[in-house]
């Protein structure tokens, strides 16, 4: 808690020109020398599922983008809104003294807050985290497909089986060639995720039961769909009939035991990216295309900025 609220604490400090702007309108030019008054308000927050979690003042297993529970994250349709409105509301009903960081949790556990009560966007002007907060591609859609997608079809077809499918591939100049143990990877990037994504459907379609297959070329519809650069009212149709149609074929993962738990299959929906999903087309109506809001370049400002110059100390006085 004390971490969270040092986070928001020190938002609070460097957003607060932006607030004010948002507020009073602020003189600023453009790229070709116009100046004109502009209104700044928080139109995106682009961080990972943990992260997004503590911004929107929710605890885990929680959505934070609708009123949803971990045991409502298998739902097939979309839940109200958590609006700021109502965040704000929760909070000012709980009358425990927050500098007392034990009692003040234990009071916000019956209304799945996360204990944050100086919360940095409360007094910016129309900031709303259902719509600042949004799916993310690297984290949402290709850590994702990684972290559920893929481990589905390992189970299905079979490690040493499917390692074997990926080993004989032609190598595709532009794409990464799997030599190694694909059920085996370790510290895989956003650009393996997506060499993955380009195969699988087709390895897996000769293996793997009909549902299963049908179940995953909609969730590799969908990755694709969303990242489209210029969304329209089609493109959002399409990405609702594939949602839809994993919905409908989804039991196939419980069914046949593809989810694996430490020791034995897990027979629920409490998967927090799952219920995401619900969230994209909202999301687009309201922000525009998702690809912009993609945290590829700050993740690799972890490694141009922090592990490379790692790299050339030699970890002493540092």
């Amino acid at each position: 808690m004390l971490e969270d609220h040092l986070i928001h604490e020190c938002l609070l400090i460097v957003l607060k020109p932006l607030m004010k702007a948002a507020e009073v309108r602020i003189m600023m030019s453009d790229l070709v020398g116009n100046v004109c008054h502009c209104f700044t308000p928080l139109t995106a927050y682009i961080v990972d599922t943990p992260e997004v979690a503590m911004l929107a003042c929710v605890r885990g297993r929680t959505s934070p983008f609708t009123m949803a529970l971990y045991l409502q994250f298998g739902d097939n349709f979309w839940h109200p809104d958590c609006t700021c409105t109502i965040t704000l509301g929760q909070l000012a009903r709980i009358k425990v003294n927050p500098d007392y960081l034990e009692t003040y949790f234990e009071a916000c556990a019956d209304l799945r807050l996360n204990g944050m009560y100086a919360l940095f966007w409360m007094d910016w002007l129309l900031a709303n985290p259902s719509i600042f907060l949004k799916p993310e591609l690297l984290h949402h859609w290709h850590k994702e497909f990684y972290d559920h997608n893929l481990q589905w079809c390992i189970v299905v077809v079979g490690a040493q089986e499917l390692d074997f499918w990926f080993l004989i591939l032609q190598p595709t100049t532009g794409y990464r060639h799997f030599s190694g143990r694909i059920s085996k990877l370790k510290q895989v990037t956003g650009r393996g995720h997506r060499d993955i994504q380009c195969y699988i459907v087709g390895l897996i379609s000769s293996a793997a039961p009909r549902c299963f297959v049908i179940m995953i070329h909609a969730l590799m519809d969908l990755h694709y769909l969303v990242q489209r650069p210029a969304p329209g009212n089609n493109l959002l149709v399409c990405i609702d009939q594939s949602l839809s149609t994993f919905h409908e074929h989804k039991n196939v993962i419980l069914t046949l035991g593809t989810w694996m738990g430490a020791k034995r299959p897990i027979e629920n929906w409490h998967i927090p990216k799952l219920k995401l999903l619900q969230s994209v087309t909202s999301s687009m109506w309201k922000v525009g295309a998702l690809i912009q809001w993609s945290a590829d370049t700050t993740e690799h400002a972890h490694i141009s900025e922090i592990k490379e110059p790692t790299w050339q100390m030699n970890n002493n006085d540092y």
